[in-house]
């Protein structure tokens, strides 16, 4: 099947509206995002409120029984009790229905008799009365005096009103019956000695809570709780867990604020509210997830960014492509023209703007590219050859020169056939260098050309140095290095390191092999070189002083190496002064025949 190819102006058109489509969902992702943000503040906000209001119509009712409470307490005259010492008994009965009827009247005038659901003031031998929306007993005090909150409540500070939901104690089915918030204190006009002998108790009932619930939005999960997280009043709360709500709480030190949090398993905004006095704790839930978005309105919006970005942006791409592509279009008719071996000058594919400038430049190119292709050819030829010959020619010279030097002190100190043995060791050293400097010999052919140099040498200096070679595997004697690689490591060996020691030395040459690399190392014991010096020595071909090695053969071998297998080959330098000088070559492991293996 053959492929449709896609042009550079479709490909800008699908580019920019790739670009179109990803800013208009970016926009649209802001504005779903700024839509929710706003709406969640504003049912937090809502909600604050909410509590705020729901906290103060309780905060009064609080009051108000409180009130109550302090009045009993704290009013002797409230119920004229002087009237109950006298004898006449029909005087203390009008007394009692005269104080019943305060205490009732007392009651209704706090607009939340209600909610009160037993009021009891009692003084031993003096005084029961009771009023409220729960009908009295005779043992209704004693029923107060023997529950088990009663010497809790009656001890407590008399500025502490805090309430706490307790068990109902006016009947003996706990189970059914409500349970209560009692305040309890003692009657501070009484001359009784014990305060469980004279105090007045006010029970709330809990259906304060729940109608003041009923009261706000019926679809909000809303609760009351008491300062010890006793459930009172609640609304919509039957998804969440009252435990885990209340250990959040726990965690919440504040009088009010509101958080986000995460309640039986929903991401939710938790508001609460402290009362000071009372210490109620009143609390909302709101589900993130039933917080009604306006979809219509999203929709409108995203539309209409969608609509409006990509009509633009289309319009706009269809000029920029056409503009950009028309120039581009020629630039590549032109290229296929160069291609095709035409290097002739397009004056149509330059202009003043930025696409003209790479006509111009690729007109010059054009009209250069033929000649500097063959200037480059040429040149490196040229280079590598001059190099390496060079490099060769450097070596030949002072090879020759200590040669000649060598002839010299024989033909003086000797008359007889040891001329003879070095003008023949001679004629084969130039016999193999006439052959060519870049050939690859084996490494039996290197070590006997050294073997001949070492000849001339050792008669030179009259068994000055002894050599010896050692080949780990005799199948290396068939690897193949470049010509004349060991005889100027053996040279300076003589020369730079056992000749200025004035003692006989050891040349050892070690030939093995590592993951198919071939070394040569080269060891002599004369006089080292130190660290400073090595560094310099394949880099610098000028003579150093006497104590150190020439420079003359070491950096062209490793040049030539480097020339001919890369620059990771080559020589690597070891020394310690006055001990040794470990000179080693590495280079490729190769044969003429690929049949060895490591």
């Amino acid at each position: 099947m053959k492929k449709i190819p896609i042009t550079f102006r479709k490909r800008m058109i699908l580019y920019n509206l790739l670009i179109i489509i990803c800013i208009a969902f970016t926009i649209s992702i802001y504005t779903y995002s700024s839509y929710r943000k706003d709406l969640i503040a504003n049912e937090t906000s809502s909600s604050v409120n909410r509590l705020h209001s729901l906290s103060f119509r309780l905060e009064i009712a609080c009051d108000e029984m409180i009130n109550i409470v302090q009045n009993c307490a704290g009013r002797k005259s409230l119920f004229l009790t002087s009237l109950l010492s006298g004898s006449d008994s029909r005087s203390t009965k009008q007394s009692g229905i005269y104080a019943a009827d305060v205490l009732r009247d007392l009651c209704a005038i706090s607009g939340y008799n209600q909610y009160i659901y037993k009021i009891t003031v009692y003084e031993k031998n003096s005084l029961f009365i009771q009023a409220g929306t729960s009908s009295g007993s005779y043992n209704d005090a004693d029923c107060i005096m023997t529950a088990s909150w009663f010497d809790e409540l009656l001890n407590k500070d008399m500025r502490e009103y805090t309430l706490t939901l307790k068990d109902n104690p006016f009947t003996v089915n706990t189970i059914t019956a409500p349970q209560l918030l009692p305040l309890i204190r003692p009657l501070q006009y009484s001359k009784k000695e014990l305060p469980q002998d004279a105090w007045v108790c006010l029970t709330i009932s809990p259906k304060l809570f729940r109608d003041a619930l009923e009261l706000l939005p019926q679809d909000k999960s809303i609760f009351v709780m008491t300062d010890d997280f006793s459930l009172v009043g609640s609304m919509n709360m039957d998804d969440f867990s009252i435990p885990e709500i209340q250990m959040l709480l726990s965690t919440l030190p504040e009088q009010a604020g509101d958080t986000r949090t995460r309640l039986s398993g929903m991401d939710c905004i938790f508001t609460w509210e402290r009362q000071p006095v009372s210490g109620l704790i009143l609390c909302e839930v709101l589900p993130l997830k039933n917080m009604s978005l306006n979809p219509r309105a999203i929709r409108a919006t995203v539309g209409l960014v969608f609509l409006s970005i990509i009509a633009i942006g289309f319009f706009l791409s269809l000029l920029f492509t056409r503009y950009l592509t028309q120039p581009i279009m020629r630039l590549s008719q032109h290229m296929d023209v160069i291609a095709s071996g035409d290097f002739r000058r397009n004056s149509d594919i330059e202009s003043d703007d930025e696409i003209g400038l790479i006509g111009r430049q690729i007109n010059q190119m054009s009209s250069q590219v033929s000649v500097l292709m063959e200037n480059r050819i040429r040149d490196e030829q040229e280079k590598m050859g001059l190099e390496i010959k060079m490099l060769q020619a450097q070596i030949n010279p002072h090879f020759l020169y200590n040669t000649l030097d060598s002839i010299k002190w024989i033909a003086t100190l000797q008359h007889n056939s040891g001329i003879v043995k070095v003008v023949s060791a001679l004629s084969s050293l130039l016999k193999n260098m006439a052959k060519g400097f870049n050939e690859k010999v084996t490494v039996r052919q290197e070590l006997d050309f050294l073997d001949s140099y070492v000849t001339i040498e050792k008669i030179r200096y009259i068994e000055l140095f002894d050599v010896e070679i050692s080949v780990d595997d005799p199948a290396l004697y068939d690897a193949r290095i470049i010509k004349l690689t060991l005889q100027p490591l053996v040279e300076n060996s003589i020369f730079s390191g056992i000749e200025p020691s004035g003692k006989p030395g050891l040349i050892q040459i070690h030939v093995y092999t590592q993951k198919q690399v071939l070394y040569i190392s080269v060891r002599d014991n004369g006089i080292g070189i130190s660290e400073e010096n090595i560094a310099r020595m394949l880099t610098d071909t000028s003579r150093v002083t006497k104590h150190y090695m020439s420079g003359i053969g070491l950096p062209n071998v490793d040049r030539r190496i480097k020339l001919v297998y890369g620059e990771e080959y080559g020589l690597h330098i070891e020394s310690q002064i006055g001990v040794y000088t470990c000179v080693t070559v590495s280079l490729p492991l190769e044969f003429l025949q690929d049949d060895y293996q490591e």
